[in-house]
């Protein structure tokens, strides 16, 4: 066996530089989504972009077709190709300046985005019957891109992690949206086209921050935060002073007492927490709402006037943080372990008063029991182990202004990070199921929902098919009429995609579960999308979905509720009258229960007082049972309208 030789001082230099070169080589001529097992959509002109140097010649070929373009003095280009026909595989080759990419198999077909929260984001392994279904996943003409989670407070041009076309296979179905993939796996039987799915969905999120800012500005009270954002992408601790004085009006103009918990001088109803192996508050654990906590850190002079970290570990969910009433920092995420860098003069010598808000909606949350500490310069670390005193807020003031760069909870951030790098492809529609984020906030739901639908559009066209699933059914069942928030966005929902020609609404809240807010039948969500997308995308005359209410008016000695978009007629599942109706004057306390029967495609409400009614509301709470479908199999879903 030989032995291999010292490289010596040259072989050094030219290891060091290759490893130079590779460090700084080019990126890719094409951006991403243009990968292998690409679906790009037929029948328009296909838009391609990437970059090269600048002013540099690209030529591209694809299916025959060739285009040649110039980068711009920044190094990009852009594009477009002639629209194909359904089919493929093909190959996409692009060259600049001597160097080359090649895109192999790539299909034309319908490509459709899905985007939302956490019911758009589950998986097909937590579904039912998901062993079989995932064993099944074989379906070489569906292709799946998964968007990295990403956020960012400005848009973005490429993405920051490179995500990578995959065709439907057991291992790439697993871990893909459910909803998203079973949609097009039912759609498919139908329009026999290679399927491109493309899954930008984050657990937890709002709409605001699939929104752009641009679309966001149209919405009433969003320019200060906006205002904030703006600041925060050229000097962002300039603009966590701003956005803490916003938090803190927001916080006198909602508080009773005009008590101001972040001062060192205040003497509110401060509790002495005893932690235990979970939480520092055990009694904040299950409390869906905001609490504070605030301890005290004694440092002397020459720990004081080092730069320092505050490290708090991992809050549930989102926090606001101030040290001697001055904010630091707040971060949203279970998982996420906060670390606030303290500019100079945040500290003094003595007792230093550290102040967390946490806002908890959703399970067990707070302030778990973790390693907190302070870090300083010189390398020591200063635990925070307490003692702690702590705050409950009341229930009816649970929701602090978030800042607008955080991450699923900002503004734009997520259309900026996962959404923005796609402008331009193009798309045969959208899928969106979200809403379960802002129903803290329900009245204000339609214009956002707008405002996403612009953004959509600004991106993909102005006439993109949207697909809204409504929210399911989550909570107790009613045992009388209530007043419910979740209840409110649905019809938010409803009435935004009524008054949209290029829209459809999928009802889901028959397929919800009491005790979940992930109901694990993703399935039948599928198949109700697909339904609603050979109406809306594909001109099939079958309604997009169930019975919808077209009038309300009085007749005899009740009211009469007219239905249309019926397919073989209304019927009562499990009785003779359907029951989810009720009646109501102007108030809530004014809302009864109505006896109903089915006369045609009419329903005939009746209760007591029925006279001075005038509203109609049908399944109105968190998790009502309704029983009126076509027979077909469809529900009607939750409305309210006025009686004419």
């Amino acid at each position: 066996m030989s032995r291999q030789r010292p490289a010596g001082r040259v072989g050094v230099l030219l290891i060091a530089l290759f490893a130079v070169a590779a460090t700084h080589a080019a990126p890719a001529l094409l951006d991403a989504p243009f990968t292998d097992h690409m679906v790009v959509q037929r029948d328009r002109p296909i838009a391609v972009w990437g970059a090269a140097a600048p002013g540099a010649r690209v030529d591209l070929q694809l299916a025959g077709h060739a285009q040649r373009v110039r980068a711009d003095r920044s190094g990009r280009w852009q594009a477009t190709l002639p629209a194909l026909p359904a089919g493929g595989p093909h190959v996409l080759n692009v060259a600049s300046q001597g160097r080359q990419q090649r895109v192999d198999d790539v299909l034309i077909g319908d490509v459709w985005l899905c985007s939302g929260q956490s019911n758009m984001a589950l998986p097909v392994e937590r579904t039912l019957d998901a062993r079989a279904e995932v064993a099944a996943a074989t379906h070489g003409r569906i292709r799946l891109l998964q968007i990295p989670t990403q956020d960012s407070a400005v848009p973005r041009q490429r993405f920051a992690d490179v995500p990578q076309w995959q065709p439907a296979t057991p291992d790439t179905v697993r871990g893909f949206s459910a909803t998203c993939y079973y949609f097009a796996r039912e759609l498919q039987r139908d329009v026999d086209v290679p399927m491109g799915l493309i899954n930008a969905s984050w657990n937890g999120s709002r709409i605001e921050a699939w929104t752009r800012a641009d679309a966001l500005r149209r919405v009433d009270g969003q320019a200060p935060a906006l205002a904030v954002l703006d600041q925060y992408a050229q000097d962002p601790a300039a603009a966590l002073v701003a956005w803490g004085a916003q938090w803190e009006q927001a916080w006198q103009r909602d508080s009773a007492d005009m008590r101001q918990p972040w001062r060192v001088d205040d003497t509110g109803p401060w509790q002495r927490a005893s932690p235990t192996t979970a939480w520092v508050a055990p009694a904040l654990a299950d409390h869906l709402g905001m609490g504070w906590y605030r301890t005290t850190l004694q440092l002397d002079a020459a720990q004081a006037g080092q730069p320092s970290v505050l490290e708090l570990g991992r809050i549930d969910e989102l926090d606001t943080t101030w040290i001697n009433g001055r904010i630091v920092g707040s971060s949203f995420g279970a998982g996420l372990a906060r670390r606030y860098v303290l500019p100079a003069g945040t500290l003094h010598a003595g007792a230093n008063t550290l102040v967390v808000n946490v806002l908890n909606t959703y399970r067990e949350g707070g302030l778990p029991v973790e390693p907190r500490a302070l870090g300083l310069a010189d390398g020591s670390r200063l635990p925070l182990a307490g003692p702690w005193d702590y705050q409950t807020v009341p229930a009816a003031q649970r929701m602090p202004p978030t800042a607008p760069w955080l991450s699923s909870w900002g503004m734009g951030t997520l259309h900026n990070g996962m959404v923005a790098p796609l402008a331009g492809y193009g798309l045969r529609g959208a899928l969106w199921y979200q809403g379960e984020s802002n129903t803290f906030e329900a009245g204000a739901y339609a214009a956002k929902l707008a405002a996403y639908r612009t953004s959509l559009r600004t991106s993909f066209g102005s006439t993109l098919p949207l697909l809204v699933v409504q929210l399911a059914g989550f909570g107790p069942a009613p045992l009388q009429p209530e007043a419910s928030d979740w209840a409110q966005l649905r019809e938010a929902q409803r009435r935004v995609v009524a008054a949209d020609p290029h829209a459809a609404l999928v009802v889901a809240l028959d397929i919800g579960e009491h005790d979940d807010l992930h109901p694990a039948n993703k399935q039948a969500v599928g198949q109700r999308l697909a339904r609603a997308a050979l109406h809306l995308a594909y001109a099939d005359p079958a309604p997009a979905s169930g019975p919808v209410p077209v009038q309300a008016r009085r007749g005899g000695n009740g009211v009469r509720v007219a239905f249309a978009d019926i397919e073989s007629g209304l019927v009562a599942h499990g009785g003779l009258s359907p029951v989810g109706f009720e009646l109501c004057g102007d108030t809530q306390a004014s809302c009864r229960y109505a006896q109903a029967h089915i006369d045609g495609n009419d329903v005939v409400l009746e209760a007591d007082g029925a006279g001075q009614v005038t509203r109609v509301r049908y399944g109105w709470a968190g998790s009502p049972v309704i029983t009126l479908y076509d027979r077909n199999g469809l529900p009607a879903g939750p409305f309210e309208v006025p009686i004419r």
